[in-house]
Protein backbone atom coordinates (compact mmCIF):
# COMPACT_ATOMS: atom_id res chain seq x y z
CA UNK A 1 0.00 0.00 0.00
CA UNK A 2 1.76 3.33 -1.19
CA UNK A 3 1.46 6.01 1.09
CA UNK A 4 -0.48 9.08 0.07
CA UNK A 5 0.74 12.33 -1.34
CA UNK A 6 1.37 14.66 2.06
CA UNK A 7 -0.33 18.24 2.01
CA UNK A 8 3.57 19.53 2.35
CA UNK A 9 4.99 17.44 -0.48
CA UNK A 10 1.96 19.00 -2.70
CA UNK A 11 2.39 22.28 -1.82
CA UNK A 12 6.38 21.48 -2.64
CA UNK A 13 5.03 20.69 -6.34
CA UNK A 14 3.01 23.52 -6.98
CA UNK A 15 5.37 26.32 -5.77
CA UNK A 16 8.51 24.41 -7.03
CA UNK A 17 6.74 24.69 -10.50
CA UNK A 18 6.07 28.02 -9.92
CA UNK A 19 9.93 29.15 -9.64
CA UNK A 20 9.87 27.68 -13.61
CA UNK A 21 7.15 30.05 -14.37
CA UNK A 22 4.89 27.22 -14.22
CA UNK A 23 0.94 27.45 -12.56
CA UNK A 24 -1.27 24.63 -11.93
CA UNK A 25 -3.04 23.35 -15.05
CA UNK A 26 -6.07 22.07 -13.24
CA UNK A 27 -7.84 24.85 -10.53
CA UNK A 28 -7.19 24.49 -6.95
CA UNK A 29 -10.00 26.38 -5.65
CA UNK A 30 -13.04 24.28 -6.08
CA UNK A 31 -15.24 27.33 -7.72
CA UNK A 32 -13.00 28.33 -10.41
CA UNK A 33 -12.07 24.31 -11.17
CA UNK A 34 -16.01 24.14 -11.75
CA UNK A 35 -15.93 27.50 -13.88
CA UNK A 36 -13.05 26.13 -16.15
CA UNK A 37 -14.61 22.91 -16.39
CA UNK A 38 -17.69 24.86 -17.62
CA UNK A 39 -15.69 27.18 -20.26
CA UNK A 40 -15.17 23.47 -22.00
CA UNK A 41 -18.29 21.66 -21.47
CA UNK A 42 -21.35 21.56 -23.75
CA UNK A 43 -24.33 23.48 -22.66
CA UNK A 44 -26.29 19.87 -22.36
CA UNK A 45 -22.92 18.27 -20.79
CA UNK A 46 -22.56 20.76 -18.23
CA UNK A 47 -26.29 20.85 -17.36
CA UNK A 48 -26.18 17.11 -16.70
CA UNK A 49 -23.06 16.82 -14.40
CA UNK A 50 -23.39 19.93 -12.43
CA UNK A 51 -26.88 20.38 -12.25
CA UNK A 52 -29.25 19.28 -9.26
CA UNK A 53 -33.47 18.78 -8.96
CA UNK A 54 -35.83 21.86 -9.26
CA UNK A 55 -34.16 25.21 -8.08
CA UNK A 56 -31.03 22.79 -6.75
CA UNK A 57 -31.98 24.12 -3.10
CA UNK A 58 -30.64 20.44 -2.20
CA UNK A 59 -27.18 21.11 -3.12
CA UNK A 60 -27.44 24.98 -1.77
CA UNK A 61 -28.20 22.58 1.62
CA UNK A 62 -25.44 20.59 0.94
CA UNK A 63 -22.66 23.27 1.08
CA UNK A 64 -24.66 25.34 3.88
CA UNK A 65 -23.90 21.86 5.95
CA UNK A 66 -20.54 22.05 6.04
CA UNK A 67 -20.70 25.74 6.64
CA UNK A 68 -22.79 24.81 10.05
CA UNK A 69 -19.57 23.06 11.50
CA UNK A 70 -16.47 24.62 12.04
CA UNK A 71 -13.13 23.30 13.27
CA UNK A 72 -11.16 23.94 16.46
CA UNK A 73 -7.25 23.28 16.12
CA UNK A 74 -5.36 21.75 18.91
CA UNK A 75 -2.17 22.88 19.36
CA UNK A 76 1.71 21.12 20.30
CA UNK A 77 0.27 17.67 19.36
CA UNK A 78 3.24 16.15 17.77
CA UNK A 79 1.84 16.12 14.28
CA UNK A 80 5.31 15.92 12.12
CA UNK A 81 3.95 12.28 11.11
CA UNK A 82 0.10 12.42 9.90
CA UNK A 83 -1.59 9.11 8.67
CA UNK A 84 -4.79 9.23 6.86
CA UNK A 85 -5.04 5.41 6.17
CA UNK A 86 -8.97 3.65 7.02
CA UNK A 87 -9.56 -0.06 7.57
CA UNK A 88 -12.82 -0.43 5.72
CA UNK A 89 -14.37 -3.58 4.88
CA UNK A 90 -11.70 -5.75 5.83
CA UNK A 91 -9.10 -3.95 3.90
CA UNK A 92 -6.33 -1.23 5.05
CA UNK A 93 -6.61 1.71 2.75
CA UNK A 94 -4.02 4.53 2.18
CA UNK A 95 -7.01 7.25 2.32
CA UNK A 96 -10.51 7.77 3.39
CA UNK A 97 -11.72 8.70 -0.61
CA UNK A 98 -13.41 6.71 -2.72
CA UNK A 99 -14.49 7.98 -6.56
CA UNK A 100 -18.41 8.28 -6.36
CA UNK A 101 -20.31 6.89 -9.43
CA UNK A 102 -20.67 8.79 -12.03
CA UNK A 103 -22.53 8.10 -15.18
CA UNK A 104 -22.43 9.45 -18.99
CA UNK A 105 -18.53 10.05 -18.27
CA UNK A 106 -18.06 10.46 -22.77
CA UNK A 107 -19.88 13.95 -21.77
CA UNK A 108 -16.62 15.37 -20.16
CA UNK A 109 -13.92 13.21 -21.75
CA UNK A 110 -13.51 10.75 -24.79
CA UNK A 111 -11.25 8.50 -22.02
CA UNK A 112 -13.99 8.84 -19.98
CA UNK A 113 -14.21 6.22 -17.18
CA UNK A 114 -10.91 4.36 -18.52
CA UNK A 115 -8.85 7.27 -17.56
CA UNK A 116 -10.63 8.02 -13.87
CA UNK A 117 -9.77 4.21 -13.32
CA UNK A 118 -5.93 4.98 -14.71
CA UNK A 119 -5.54 8.01 -11.95
CA UNK A 120 -7.69 6.24 -9.05
CA UNK A 121 -5.06 3.16 -9.54
CA UNK A 122 -2.46 5.02 -9.34
CA UNK A 123 -3.07 7.16 -5.95
CA UNK A 124 -4.49 3.62 -4.75
CA UNK A 125 -8.32 5.20 -4.03
CA UNK A 126 -11.25 2.63 -4.40
CA UNK A 127 -13.26 3.78 -7.76
CA UNK A 128 -16.98 3.00 -7.46
CA UNK A 129 -17.72 1.77 -11.16
CA UNK A 130 -21.08 3.88 -12.67
CA UNK A 131 -24.03 1.52 -13.81
CA UNK A 132 -24.35 4.26 -16.50
CA UNK A 133 -20.61 4.16 -17.62
CA UNK A 134 -19.58 4.63 -20.58
CA UNK A 135 -17.00 1.72 -20.89
CA UNK A 136 -18.10 -1.78 -19.81
CA UNK A 137 -16.94 -2.64 -16.65
CA UNK A 138 -14.46 -5.70 -17.93
CA UNK A 139 -12.37 -2.83 -19.96
CA UNK A 140 -12.00 -0.27 -16.77
CA UNK A 141 -10.92 -3.01 -14.38
CA UNK A 142 -7.87 -3.92 -16.93
CA UNK A 143 -6.90 -0.45 -16.63
CA UNK A 144 -6.34 -0.85 -12.89
CA UNK A 145 -4.46 -3.58 -12.79
CA UNK A 146 -5.02 -5.00 -8.71
CA UNK A 147 -5.79 -1.69 -7.34
CA UNK A 148 -9.38 -1.67 -5.70
CA UNK A 149 -12.31 -1.19 -7.44
CA UNK A 150 -16.64 -1.23 -6.00
CA UNK A 151 -19.79 -1.79 -8.43
CA UNK A 152 -22.48 0.50 -8.11
CA UNK A 153 -25.77 -0.95 -8.67
CA UNK A 154 -29.02 0.33 -10.13
CA UNK A 155 -31.57 -2.22 -9.51
CA UNK A 156 -33.35 -2.60 -12.57
CA UNK A 157 -36.74 -4.09 -13.40
CA UNK A 158 -34.83 -7.24 -14.72
CA UNK A 159 -34.04 -9.37 -11.65
CA UNK A 160 -32.06 -11.52 -14.00
CA UNK A 161 -30.01 -8.36 -15.18
CA UNK A 162 -29.26 -7.45 -11.83
CA UNK A 163 -28.32 -11.12 -10.67
CA UNK A 164 -25.82 -10.61 -14.36
CA UNK A 165 -24.32 -7.37 -13.64
CA UNK A 166 -23.29 -8.50 -9.66
CA UNK A 167 -21.71 -11.69 -11.33
CA UNK A 168 -19.73 -9.63 -14.11
CA UNK A 169 -18.47 -7.38 -10.92
CA UNK A 170 -17.43 -10.08 -8.77
CA UNK A 171 -15.59 -11.92 -11.57
CA UNK A 172 -13.51 -8.54 -12.37
CA UNK A 173 -12.67 -7.82 -8.39
CA UNK A 174 -15.00 -5.50 -7.28
CA UNK A 175 -14.95 -5.94 -3.97
CA UNK A 176 -18.37 -4.06 -2.80
CA UNK A 177 -21.89 -3.70 -4.51
CA UNK A 178 -23.51 0.13 -3.76
CA UNK A 179 -26.76 -0.17 -4.22
CA UNK A 180 -28.36 3.45 -5.01
CA UNK A 181 -31.82 3.69 -3.74
CA UNK A 182 -32.52 7.04 -4.21
CA UNK A 183 -33.47 6.57 -7.69
CA UNK A 184 -35.41 4.46 -8.44
CA UNK A 185 -37.32 7.42 -10.21
CA UNK A 186 -35.58 10.43 -12.14
CA UNK A 187 -35.52 13.36 -10.30
CA UNK A 188 -37.49 16.63 -11.61
CA UNK A 189 -34.10 18.21 -13.43
CA UNK A 190 -33.72 21.27 -14.62
CA UNK A 191 -31.62 22.13 -16.15
CA UNK A 192 -31.79 18.99 -18.44
CA UNK A 193 -35.15 19.95 -19.21
CA UNK A 194 -34.49 23.11 -20.28
CA UNK A 195 -32.23 21.54 -22.74
CA UNK A 196 -35.01 18.79 -23.54
CA UNK A 197 -31.42 16.34 -23.41
CA UNK A 198 -31.21 12.83 -21.64
CA UNK A 199 -27.91 11.34 -22.49
CA UNK A 200 -29.27 7.73 -22.76
CA UNK A 201 -31.34 8.35 -25.68
CA UNK A 202 -28.55 8.84 -27.65
CA UNK A 203 -26.99 5.78 -26.29
CA UNK A 204 -24.32 7.09 -23.68
CA UNK A 205 -23.87 5.67 -20.81
CA UNK A 206 -25.58 2.34 -20.91
CA UNK A 207 -22.37 0.68 -21.80
CA UNK A 208 -23.16 -1.89 -18.75
CA UNK A 209 -26.04 -2.55 -20.70
CA UNK A 210 -25.30 -3.24 -24.60
CA UNK A 211 -21.90 -5.42 -23.25
CA UNK A 212 -24.28 -8.00 -20.93
CA UNK A 213 -25.60 -11.19 -22.38
CA UNK A 214 -28.46 -10.95 -20.32
CA UNK A 215 -29.41 -7.58 -21.34
CA UNK A 216 -28.64 -8.85 -24.90
CA UNK A 217 -30.89 -11.99 -24.36
CA UNK A 218 -33.41 -9.21 -23.48
CA UNK A 219 -33.24 -7.47 -26.71
CA UNK A 220 -33.79 -10.39 -28.89
CA UNK A 221 -36.94 -11.90 -26.18
CA UNK A 222 -38.95 -9.59 -24.93
CA UNK A 223 -41.33 -7.48 -26.53
CA UNK A 224 -40.88 -3.59 -26.18
CA UNK A 225 -42.55 -1.27 -23.95
CA UNK A 226 -44.38 2.17 -25.21
CA UNK A 227 -41.55 3.97 -26.29
CA UNK A 228 -40.70 1.51 -29.77
CA UNK A 229 -44.56 2.97 -30.81
CA UNK A 230 -43.93 6.34 -30.13
CA UNK A 231 -44.12 8.54 -33.00
CA UNK A 232 -41.04 10.24 -33.95
CA UNK A 233 -40.19 12.87 -36.28
CA UNK A 234 -37.90 12.69 -38.84
CA UNK A 235 -35.80 15.54 -39.09
CA UNK A 236 -31.86 16.20 -38.75
CA UNK A 237 -31.88 16.51 -35.53
CA UNK A 238 -33.30 13.02 -34.93
CA UNK A 239 -31.57 11.25 -37.90
CA UNK A 240 -28.04 12.80 -36.01
CA UNK A 241 -29.55 10.90 -32.77
CA UNK A 242 -30.22 7.22 -34.64
CA UNK A 243 -26.54 8.07 -36.13
CA UNK A 244 -25.23 8.71 -31.55
CA UNK A 245 -26.84 5.54 -31.02
CA UNK A 246 -25.53 3.54 -33.87
CA UNK A 247 -21.83 4.59 -33.04
CA UNK A 248 -22.22 3.75 -29.10
CA UNK A 249 -23.44 0.48 -30.14
CA UNK A 250 -20.71 -2.65 -29.45
CA UNK A 251 -19.86 -3.54 -33.11
CA UNK A 252 -20.28 -1.55 -36.53
CA UNK A 253 -22.49 1.42 -36.00
CA UNK A 254 -23.99 0.54 -39.84
CA UNK A 255 -24.70 -3.13 -38.48
CA UNK A 256 -26.65 -1.85 -35.24
CA UNK A 257 -28.40 0.64 -36.98
CA UNK A 258 -29.83 -1.20 -39.66
CA UNK A 259 -30.94 -4.34 -37.54
CA UNK A 260 -32.26 -2.14 -35.29
CA UNK A 261 -30.44 -3.36 -32.50
CA UNK A 262 -28.89 0.35 -31.61
CA UNK A 263 -32.50 1.29 -31.34
CA UNK A 264 -34.12 -1.53 -29.51
CA UNK A 265 -31.25 -1.05 -26.80
CA UNK A 266 -32.36 2.32 -25.90
CA UNK A 267 -36.11 1.48 -25.88
CA UNK A 268 -35.36 -1.13 -23.57
CA UNK A 269 -33.03 0.41 -21.20
CA UNK A 270 -35.64 3.13 -20.60
CA UNK A 271 -37.84 0.64 -20.05
CA UNK A 272 -36.09 -1.46 -17.20
CA UNK A 273 -33.23 0.71 -15.65
CA UNK A 274 -35.06 1.56 -12.94
CA UNK A 275 -37.31 -0.31 -10.49
CA UNK A 276 -39.63 1.65 -8.17
CA UNK A 277 -41.25 -1.12 -6.76
CA UNK A 278 -38.07 -1.91 -4.86
CA UNK A 279 -38.98 -2.58 -1.11
CA UNK A 280 -36.76 -3.71 2.21
CA UNK A 281 -37.35 -7.61 1.38
CA UNK A 282 -35.79 -7.10 -1.72
CA UNK A 283 -32.03 -7.55 -0.69
CA UNK A 284 -33.18 -10.83 0.31
CA UNK A 285 -32.45 -11.86 -3.49
CA UNK A 286 -29.27 -9.67 -3.77
CA UNK A 287 -27.83 -10.71 -0.44
CA UNK A 288 -28.65 -14.58 -2.54
CA UNK A 289 -26.67 -13.64 -5.87
CA UNK A 290 -23.65 -12.31 -4.12
CA UNK A 291 -20.76 -13.07 -1.04
CA UNK A 292 -19.29 -9.63 -1.92
CA UNK A 293 -20.54 -6.65 1.51
CA UNK A 294 -23.30 -5.07 0.28
CA UNK A 295 -23.84 -1.39 0.86
CA UNK A 296 -26.74 0.95 0.51
CA UNK A 297 -26.19 4.43 -0.94
CA UNK A 298 -28.82 7.43 -0.39
CA UNK A 299 -29.48 6.95 3.24
CA UNK A 300 -30.92 10.14 4.70
CA UNK A 301 -33.27 9.36 7.83
CA UNK A 302 -31.95 7.46 11.07
CA UNK A 303 -35.01 5.00 10.86
CA UNK A 304 -33.43 3.60 7.30
CA UNK A 305 -29.90 2.89 8.96
CA UNK A 306 -31.47 0.98 11.39
CA UNK A 307 -33.21 -0.78 8.60
CA UNK A 308 -30.56 -1.51 6.80
CA UNK A 309 -28.83 -3.40 10.07
CA UNK A 310 -31.78 -5.20 10.22
CA UNK A 311 -31.90 -6.40 6.73
CA UNK A 312 -28.02 -7.55 6.75
CA UNK A 313 -26.18 -4.99 4.65
CA UNK A 314 -23.06 -4.31 5.32
CA UNK A 315 -22.67 -0.57 5.37
CA UNK A 316 -24.34 2.54 4.23
CA UNK A 317 -23.51 5.71 2.68
CA UNK A 318 -25.01 9.19 3.43
CA UNK A 319 -25.95 10.64 0.53
CA UNK A 320 -28.82 12.80 -1.64
CA UNK A 321 -27.64 12.21 -5.05
CA UNK A 322 -26.00 15.51 -4.68
CA UNK A 323 -28.90 17.12 -5.20
CA UNK A 324 -29.61 15.45 -8.17
CA UNK A 325 -33.16 13.99 -6.92
CA UNK A 326 -35.43 15.84 -4.49
CA UNK A 327 -35.57 19.81 -4.89
CA UNK A 328 -35.25 21.32 -0.98
CA UNK A 329 -34.44 17.72 0.70
CA UNK A 330 -32.07 18.06 3.45
CA UNK A 331 -28.29 18.40 3.57
CA UNK A 332 -26.58 15.68 3.69
CA UNK A 333 -23.65 16.15 6.15
CA UNK A 334 -26.79 17.71 8.22
CA UNK A 335 -27.85 13.94 8.84
CA UNK A 336 -24.48 12.35 9.19
CA UNK A 337 -24.55 12.74 12.98
CA UNK A 338 -27.94 11.30 13.57
CA UNK A 339 -27.13 8.34 11.54
CA UNK A 340 -23.76 7.55 13.16
CA UNK A 341 -25.58 7.94 16.14
CA UNK A 342 -28.09 5.26 15.57
CA UNK A 343 -25.69 3.17 13.77
CA UNK A 344 -23.46 2.71 16.86
CA UNK A 345 -20.54 1.39 14.92
CA UNK A 346 -22.48 -2.02 14.04
CA UNK A 347 -21.78 -1.06 10.33
CA UNK A 348 -19.55 1.60 8.43
CA UNK A 349 -21.33 4.75 7.39
CA UNK A 350 -19.93 6.02 4.51
CA UNK A 351 -20.55 9.76 3.03
CA UNK A 352 -21.19 11.47 -0.18
CA UNK A 353 -22.72 14.75 -1.25
CA UNK A 354 -21.00 18.26 -1.71
CA UNK A 355 -17.61 17.06 -0.60
CA UNK A 356 -15.47 20.00 -2.50
CA UNK A 357 -12.60 19.91 -0.60
CA UNK A 358 -10.27 18.23 1.53
CA UNK A 359 -11.30 20.42 4.96
CA UNK A 360 -14.97 19.16 3.67
CA UNK A 361 -13.73 16.17 4.25
CA UNK A 362 -11.82 16.87 7.73
CA UNK A 363 -15.57 17.65 8.95
CA UNK A 364 -17.68 14.57 7.48
CA UNK A 365 -14.63 12.20 9.13
CA UNK A 366 -14.60 13.81 12.51
CA UNK A 367 -18.64 13.26 12.18
CA UNK A 368 -18.28 9.84 12.22
CA UNK A 369 -18.13 8.33 8.26
CA UNK A 370 -15.52 6.24 7.09
CA UNK A 371 -14.65 7.45 4.16
CA UNK A 372 -16.36 10.16 1.79
CA UNK A 373 -16.61 10.19 -1.85
CA UNK A 374 -15.95 12.57 -4.39
CA UNK A 375 -17.89 13.77 -6.97
CA UNK A 376 -18.18 16.35 -9.40
CA UNK A 377 -14.38 17.78 -8.59
CA UNK A 378 -12.89 14.85 -10.38
CA UNK A 379 -14.95 15.39 -13.56
CA UNK A 380 -14.09 18.66 -13.97
CA UNK A 381 -10.78 17.81 -13.73
CA UNK A 382 -11.63 14.92 -16.54
CA UNK A 383 -12.93 17.60 -18.67
CA UNK A 384 -9.87 19.93 -18.65
CA UNK A 385 -7.41 17.22 -18.39
CA UNK A 386 -8.30 13.67 -18.71
CA UNK A 387 -6.13 11.08 -16.42
CA UNK A 388 -3.60 13.81 -15.56
CA UNK A 389 -7.00 16.35 -14.68
CA UNK A 390 -7.99 13.92 -12.30
CA UNK A 391 -4.97 12.99 -10.52
CA UNK A 392 -4.57 16.82 -9.63
CA UNK A 393 -7.69 17.00 -8.76
CA UNK A 394 -7.01 13.50 -6.17
CA UNK A 395 -3.90 15.33 -5.06
CA UNK A 396 -5.09 18.55 -4.15
CA UNK A 397 -7.75 16.90 -2.06
CA UNK A 398 -5.47 14.54 -0.44
CA UNK A 399 -2.99 17.42 0.14
CA UNK A 400 -5.50 19.54 1.72
CA UNK A 401 -6.94 16.61 4.04
CA UNK A 402 -3.61 16.24 5.12
CA UNK A 403 -2.66 19.83 6.06
CA UNK A 404 -6.08 19.84 7.69
CA UNK A 405 -5.72 16.96 9.69
CA UNK A 406 -2.26 18.15 11.18
CA UNK A 407 -2.95 21.81 11.41
CA UNK A 408 -5.99 20.89 13.43
CA UNK A 409 -3.64 18.92 16.13
CA UNK A 410 -4.61 15.51 15.08
CA UNK A 411 -2.49 12.83 14.18
CA UNK A 412 -4.89 10.19 12.94
CA UNK A 413 -8.01 9.65 11.44
CA UNK A 414 -8.20 7.36 13.95
CA UNK A 415 -8.13 9.92 16.52
CA UNK A 416 -10.29 12.39 14.65
CA UNK A 417 -13.72 13.27 16.33
CA UNK A 418 -16.02 15.28 17.38
CA UNK A 419 -14.60 17.22 19.88
CA UNK A 420 -12.27 19.02 17.11
CA UNK A 421 -15.45 20.30 15.99
CA UNK A 422 -18.15 22.88 17.04
CA UNK A 423 -21.76 24.03 16.12
CA UNK A 424 -22.51 27.68 14.71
Amino acid sequence: MNKPLTGLERQREIYLGGVAGEKPSIPIDPEALEKAAKDRLSLEAYAYIAGGAGVERTMHNNRTAFDAWQVVPRMLRNVAERDLSIQLLGRKYSSPFLLAPIGVLEMAHKEADLAVARAAAKHQIPYIFSNQASTPMEEVAAEMGDAPRWFQLYWSKNNDLVASLVSRAERIGCEAIVVTLDTTLLGWRVNDLDQAYLPFLRGKGIAQYTSDPVFQQMLNSEPQGPAQDAKRKINLSSLQTLAQMASHYPGKALTALRSGKAIRAVQHFINVYTNPALSWEDLAFLRSHTKLPILLKGILHPEDAKLAIQHGVDGIMVSNHGGRQVDGAVGALTMLPEIVDAVQDQIPVLFDSGIRTGADAFKALALGAKAVAIGRPYVYGLTLGGQAGVEEVLKNFLGDLDLTLGLSGCKSLNTLNRDYLRTK
